[in-house]
């Protein structure tokens, strides 16, 4: 590791906003859990495991609500 880093041409990217509808959390899950999530994404081609653990919480609490 160098003692010191020239970021004198450093670009600062722009901060991303969070779509309406969604919140930003942290979540503590698992290693296996979220390894599972990774595995189906990757079998699946690509995409985003977040995206599959909220679908699969969305489908578990509209059972939930429906009973």
């Amino acid at each position: 590791m160098r003692r010191e880093y020239d970021f004198s041409k450093a670009k600062r990217e722009t901060v991303r906003s969070i779509p309406k509808g969604k919140t930003r959390i942290t979540i503590r899950l698992d290693d296996d859990v979220l390894e599972w999530f990774r595995r189906q994404v990757d079998q699946a081609g690509g995409g985003n495991y977040q995206s599959l653990i909220n679908e699969a919480l969305r489908q578990l609490t509209v059972k939930q609500t429906t009973r």
